[in-house]
């Protein structure tokens, strides 16, 4: 028998694609059934037992798949962090599993992994949770590491100073981001010296030590307060004798309940305007408190949420970004912790219509309490958050998670298994009952993170404006105008000289950076040559005064593969020239041509007349510095923190840690503590990158 040809198998397949029998021929109907009525969720009923030393353990039990998922949760969220020691629970969380019983970080890694399983731990506001995924077979071994992790965690002193250096380098980074500071200020703002106002900072997390540490974990780590649920292929016969097993021993009663002070009560709309010197976008969070999580109000008002700004199908993103294009994207959300949640509406929008967008935001806040919801818009809402609910618990750990936060909540015992049918059976009327109590935008708090000097006027013709810079200090509309510099230097410190810096990468060497500090006839030179690996090469020359003062910049390089120039000069107070800056779509050009206050420097003049400042403990200065790559002038400030020992390839030296602040990202100097005081080491927020001087 001849064979078919591979070739023409394809052909005749690609035939009986491009030509398909009529609908009508094969009996299909021309429009898709109906969706049938609405089913509880299949959810395994739970199974509960209380220990011999009263820890609570809930199992769901589930044998189409071998793995077992493992949560403990305990009453030691950030809420409960003692005044001045805020970032103490996350610290706590973060070394559970670096080192525990009688494995180090290593051994806990090597181990879990060793069985394909994970182990993690997390703190949020109200709890900690530590959780561990394994195959059934491997269940005793989660139950131990679990156990020496919430029981007997080490706290050695190598992780301990470790996870302060990374927290310390996340909170950094997060400060230095728009979005995540308008959320800071947006919560504190809602909750004051509330469970849910307080975040942590750098002077906190510096102060957090290892007897922290070790009293956190004994007054809030105790059996009487924490609730273990188990999911997946396991008994509760078996679940019950592993956990007896695993965490005899320890012993102890719920900690002593809390009270925390209630939310500032708000009776009208008040806008919190975040300075931020030469943002091109605002970010906008607006919203307010809402109800415990156990109102009967969160059906209707999830769907109200979904109506507004669950999604891309929604009004805030479909008016916002699809109509008026002034955002990627627009969106809200209701926050639901132990205690009193919130809404919030939040968007990124262009600068020059932050005005506009925010009045357009609040008009569809007062929409969804005003107007009935059309059934189409009401019926696909509901159908959206129904259909999504499934795909939430579908594996062991989702499981474990849902009956977790659902019975740290209050929630009823079929809260899982009738969420879609009562979703499904919000009406109208409902919705709209909750959206009043749940959207208030007559008295709300609104957060605008940008550039004040360009948006305070539009936003005052909205609600009244309070300022503040991006550290929480209070402004007045006269401080978003950058003035004049404040700094005074030794000029006879400034010698030629050169500095010569090491730029280390995720704590490899990289690159190098190189700057001569020369005299002029009428100033000073300072030039610089940069290269980090092949992401950049580049030159740059500044001459400035001995006021000091920006006289001309000019540089030249490759970012990336893209080319990059500056040519500035500033004389009589104005700022002249071009720059063309490396981008996502490639390079552009930017035009400079602005007033500048006295004083106006840059970065590469802050490098150069470091050595001819008053270093001081607890010195501060301000000054104007232009942005050659927005051609904007913002109002940076040199803030010494502390006093501190620095390591270099040459050894150890005493030296002012200093912060610069007011720049799109936050940068951290140390200097010398001894004259010629020597800059010795640089860090940014959010670039893995260290600038560490040579060894001379």
């Amino acid at each position: 028998m001849n064979r078919i040809p591979a070739f023409l198998l394809s052909l005749l397949a690609v035939a009986s694609i491009a030509a398909p029998a009529s609908s009508a021929a094969q009996g299909f109907p021309p429009t898709p059934p109906p969706p049938g009525p609405i089913q509880p969720a299949k959810f395994p009923p739970y199974q509960e037992a209380t220990l011999p030393n009263g820890m609570r353990l809930v199992l769901v039990a589930s044998h189409e798949h071998p793995v077992v998922s493992v949560s403990l949760s305990l009453p030691a969220g950030s809420k409960y962090e003692p005044a001045g020691k805020e970032g103490l629970a996350t610290m706590t969380a973060a070394l559970l599993t670096k080192g525990a019983g009688n494995r180090s970080a290593e051994d806990f890694a090597r181990t879990i992994e060793g069985v394909g399983g994970q182990i993690n731990a997390a703190a949020g506001s109200d709890f900690i949770t530590v959780f561990a995924d394994v195959l059934a077979p491997d269940a005793p071994l989660a139950f131990d590491m679990l156990a020496d992790a919430v029981v007997r965690p080490t706290f050695p002193d190598k992780e301990v100073e470790l996870q302060r250096t990374q927290q310390l380098s996340a909170l950094q980074l997060q400060l230095s981001q728009p979005a995540a500071l308008a959320s800071r200020f947006f919560e504190q703002g809602l909750y004051g010296t509330g469970a849910y106002g307080r975040f942590s900072t750098p002077a906190s997390v510096r102060s957090i030590t290892r007897q922290d540490l070790v009293a956190f974990q004994k007054a809030r780590f105790r059996p009487g307060g924490a609730l273990l649920v188990i999911a997946g292929d396991i008994t509760m016969d078996r679940a019950r004798s592993l956990a007896t097993k695993s965490f005899a021993g320890w012993s102890g009663a719920r900690p002593a309940a809390q009270t925390f002070p209630a939310p500032p009560a708000r009776n009208h709309t008040e806008i919190l305007l975040v300075h931020r010197p030469g943002s091109v976008q605002s970010n906008i969070v607006a919203g307010n408190t809402t109800f415990l999580p156990t109102d009967p109000r969160w059906y209707p008002a999830v769907v109200a949420n979904q109506v507004l700004g669950g999604g891309a199908d929604a009004r805030l993103f479909l008016i916002l970004r699809e109509q008026k294009s002034w955002t990627y994207g627009a969106y809200s959300d209701l926050d639901r912790p132990q205690g009193i949640g919130y809404f919030q509406a939040s968007t990124e929008v262009r600068t020059p219509v932050t005005d506009s967008a925010l009045a357009e935001m609040l008009h569809q806040l007062r929409r969804i309490r005003s107007e009935a919801v059309p059934d189409s818009e009401l019926a696909a809402a509901k159908n959206s958050l129904v259909g999504q609910f499934p795909l939430t618990i579908e594996t062991a750990n989702q499981v474990a998670g849902a009956v977790s936060n659902a019975l740290l909540l209050g929630l009823p015992r079929d809260y899982l298994t009738m969420y879609r049918t009562r979703l499904a059976g919000v009406t109208a009327q409902q919705l709209r009952n909750a959206a009043s109590f749940v959207v208030r935008p007559d008295s709300m708090l609104i957060v605008v993170v940008g550039d004040g000097s360009k948006i305070y006027d539009g936003l005052a013709k909205i609600a009244p404006v309070r300022i503040i810079d991006v550290e929480g200090k209070p402004l007045t509309p006269d401080d978003l105008v950058a003035k004049g510099s404040t700094l005074s230097i030794d000029a006879a410190a400034l010698t030629a000289r050169t500095d010569s810096f090491t730029i280390m990468v995720q704590g490899q060497a990289f690159g190098y950076q190189t700057g001569v500090l020369s005299k002029t006839a009428d100033g000073y030179q300072y030039e610089q040559h940069t290269e980090i690996g092949p992401m950049l090469q580049q030159k740059s020359t500044v001459t400035f005064t001995e006021a000091p003062a920006l006289q001309h910049i000019a540089a030249s390089g490759t970012l990336q593969g893209q080319q990059l120039s500056v040519d500035i000069t500033v004389t009589g107070g104005h700022a002249k020239g071009t720059a063309s800056v490396p981008g996502p779509q490639g390079p552009h050009s930017v035009e400079t041509d602005t007033d500048v206050p006295p004083g106006t420097m840059n970065d590469d003049v802050l490098r150069a007349i470091i050595p001819a400042l008053p270093w001081s403990a607890g010195a501060k200065w301000s000054f104007p510095s232009l942005d050659e790559s927005k051609g904007t002038v913002q109002q940076l400030t040199i803030s010494v923190d502390t006093t501190e020992s620095v390591t270099l390839p040459d050894g150890a030296v005493n030296a002012y840690r200093a912060s610069v602040t007011g720049g799109e990202q936050p940068i951290t100097l140390w200097v010398s503590v001894a004259a010629p005081h020597e800059l010795l080491k640089v860090t940014i927020a959010g670039a893995p990158i260290t600038f560490v001087r040579a060894k001379k």
